[in-house]
């Protein structure tokens, strides 16, 4: 049998439950009968729901179809957690063979479910596509491995690397193309996070369920500023401030439910990034994609896992231009701060270039 194309298709199916399944993994199967056909697929939908193993095999209950081999992307779990464990069904399904493409790096799973099968007689072959399973779940590895929050930075630029204009004229870099498919990497994250001087200067809607707006001093327009009609929002501010000014702004927003005010450590005048991940990660939120102006968006460099540039083909040749990354001054090139290319797209006239660390 080709593994590697039943790998490849378990991540496919994976990626069907993209932006609804954070915190778990993003999971696909394959089942098959002793002849090597697809008898049965399925894939972790929704946080709290069925597996993928779980989906794939009760799609068989009605049928006469006999399981032989299973294919998954992630080792199945051994745990009970919102679902009983996917290694013990398995067994009792009677398994002869399981294909996996990674181990889990949960520690409450970490090779246990493995284990497991193979204590039940069952044959496991391991690390088929590892790499790019691994790539498919990069930000529940970080959440695991290191307890923190995935940061990505999504940015849209003309050739010579600006964002706007030294007028502040910035719409539109990108064409139709590059941002319809902007919308769909919002939908890879549990939420957005912005500036206070954007939402100021651009007033714009970012469409999602949980945003994050970092605004120093309280001085977007709470009432009427379109980030805030809609979602979960999370601001936060110098824990140094007028005291009275919070206190105003929750008498004015108090019939809207969905802000939510954290002070905030500052350092130079500036909030404490760490200081901001850290609270975000205790509230549960896995994945940040961060879209700002160039200040917060170099702020943020040596936070940042993933960097998704739409480079449009135009030239403001401009010095007083506003750059993507406009956050400090280095007098030596190695002083730079290094990602590495993992993939070019094109949106005809743009493309997008992924960086990663």
């Amino acid at each position: 049998m080709d593994y590697e194309l039943l790998m490849q298709r378990c991540i496919e199916l994976a990626k069907l439950g993209q932006g609804k399944v954070s915190p778990n993994p993003m999971v696909g199967c394959v089942v098959l009968d002793a002849q090597g056909n697809i008898i049965s697929e399925g894939y972790h939908e929704q946080y709290g729901e069925n597996h993928a193993e779980r989906n794939a095999l009760l799609n068989l209950m009605n049928s006469d179809k006999k399981p032989h081999t299973l294919v998954v992307n992630l080792e199945p779990c051994s745990h009970f957690g919102k679902t009983p464990p996917c290694a013990d069904l398995i067994i009792e399904k009677g398994i002869k063979r399981v294909v996996t493409g990674m181990r889990d790096v949960n520690p409450i799973v970490a090779g246990n479910g493995i284990t497991k099968l193979k204590n039940a007689g069952i044959e496991v072959i391991e690390n088929i596509l590892e790499d790019e399973c691994r790539e498919l779940n990069e930000v529940f590895i970080k959440n695991m491995t290191e307890h923190k929050t995935f940061v990505a930075i999504k940015t849209a630029t003309t050739i010579d690397g600006k964002i706007a204009a030294y007028t502040g004229s910035s719409k539109w870099i990108t064409s139709d193309n590059a941002r319809n498919h902007v919308k769909q990497i919002r939908n890879m994250y549990d939420a957005i996070l912005t500036s206070s001087s954007t939402v100021i200067a651009d007033n714009p809607t970012m469409e999602h369920k949980y945003k994050i707006v970092l605004d120093r001093e309280l001085k977007t327009d709470f009432e009427n500023a379109n980030i805030y009609k809609s979602g979960t929002i999370y601001v936060f501010y110098d824990k140094n401030i007028d005291p009275d000014k919070p206190k105003s702004i929750l008498r004015q927003i108090e019939t809207k439910k969905n802000i939510n005010l954290f002070p905030c450590h500052v350092n130079d005048n500036k909030i404490d990034l760490n200081h901001v991940l850290n609270k975000i990660y205790e509230l549960g939120i896995m994945s940040i994609l961060v879209e700002a102006g160039g200040h917060l968006n170099g702020s943020f460099l040596n936070y940042t896992d993933k960097i998704y540039q739409f480079i449009a083909p135009k030239i403001l040749g401009d010095n007083s231009g506003l750059s993507c990354f406009n956050y400090r001054s280095v007098t030596s090139i190695n002083d730079s701060v290094q990602f590495k290319i993992a993939d070019v797209q094109h949106f005809t006239p743009d493309i997008l270039i992924t960086y990663k660390k």
